[in-house]
């Protein structure tokens, strides 16, 4: 899979990889998940959104952008045809890498209480739960994961 920043003619790849990979969780919330109605035009415009592709077909979107200290990622989609082949952790481990380049001292997540997958993942994956919280309705869970700080890039 090669990762490269979005462009705006990938924006109809992105909002199908999104939906696919977030539509199995819309009975368990009841609505559809927030990255389900992003705005992903805007957010590509402000370089916000990088896409993951195997041969000229988007597979994997991230949304990652710099705050405070951290990168945060808000959001990390593979289409379901293309899962459980490590472009997940790919696409983590790509934002890792940005925030070591961005001189950042962690990586911040938060996902739903519902997507039971991803609570069990992000520990696997070096992340710690670090709180719980309803915002915008939604039971979200936040992580984080500090990087070392012998692989920070200043």
């Amino acid at each position: 899979m090669r990762i490269r920043q979005a462009a705006q003619g990938d924006v109809t790849a992105i909002r199908a990889v999104v939906e696919a990979a977030y539509s199995r969780y819309v009975p368990r919330i009841g609505r559809p998940p927030a990255p389900m109605t992003a705005d992903y035009e805007t957010l590509v415009a402000a370089g916000d959104v990088w896409v993951g592709d195997v041969d000229g077909r988007i597979v994997g979107v991230l949304v990652i952008r710099a705050s405070g200290d951290a990168l945060e990622l808000e959001n990390v989609a593979v289409d379901p045809a293309a899962q459980g082949l490590g472009h997940g952790r790919t696409l983590v481990g790509f934002a890792e890498s940005r925030a070591r380049e961005l001189g950042l001292e962690a990586v911040e997540l938060y996902t739903n209480e519902a997507m039971v997958e991803n609570l069990q993942l992000y520990p696997r994956l070096g992340f710690v739960e670090t709180e719980r919280r309803v915002e915008a309705g939604y039971r979200r869970v936040y992580f984080r994961k500090t990087l070392d700080a012998g692989e920070l890039r200043r």
